[in-house]
């Protein structure tokens, strides 16, 4: 089962989709998406792995390529996050930008047939009615091209809300 978790920033979905992890088969896997760029990034990274402690997950720090990546078993993933992910897939470590969109996609779908159950956690992104320019503009339309795409493949969309889970299709995993 795939169940995409979206929202603003900060607004409960990374705890909300542990929490639902902590329901699914083990072994558990967290993928960490993002870099962690300065002491920002590090401290942020440093958080949540504070946070994870203790709930049984093995963390998979991989910054790119999803479609190559093989779980070491089968069992429940938490993908956190496609915004990251997307980033890091679009631009590489000198700047040029790539379009991301099919390699993030067929990742997600690689990272599904490997597991029972693959939490992906992204962001709503596009709908602050700010018009960005340039790579920003562009970064924001792949992000809400796969965020669709994505809802597409997911048996289940919820959008988290101050903290509240809404279900927007299927149903919350028992």
């Amino acid at each position: 089962m795939m169940i995409l978790l979206t929202g603003g920033s900060a607004c409960g979905k990374s705890s909300y989709a542990e929490s639902l992890c902590m329901r699914s088969p083990t072994p558990r896997f967290y993928l960490a998406a993002m870099q962690p760029y300065g002491e920002e990034g590090a401290r942020r990274v440093e958080r949540h792995r504070r946070l994870r402690a203790g709930k049984g997950f093995e963390t998979i720090e991989r910054y790119r390529d999803y479609g190559s990546l093989v779980l070491p078993e089968r069992g429940t993933v938490l993908l956190e996050c496609i915004c990251n992910l997307t980033a890091n897939e679009m631009f590489d470590d000198e700047g040029r930008m790539t379009d991301p969109r099919e390699k993030v996609i067929e990742g997600v779908g690689n990272l599904a047939s490997q597991c029972v159950d693959l939490f992906v956690i992204t962001n709503d992104v596009g709908s602050d009615g700010v018009e960005y320019e340039g790579s920003t503009a562009e970064y924001v339309r792949a992000i809400g091209e796969i965020n669709a795409r994505l809802a597409e493949m997911a048996d289940t969309v919820i959008e988290m809300v101050a903290g509240i889970p809404i279900v927007i299709k299927g149903k919350i995993p028992q």
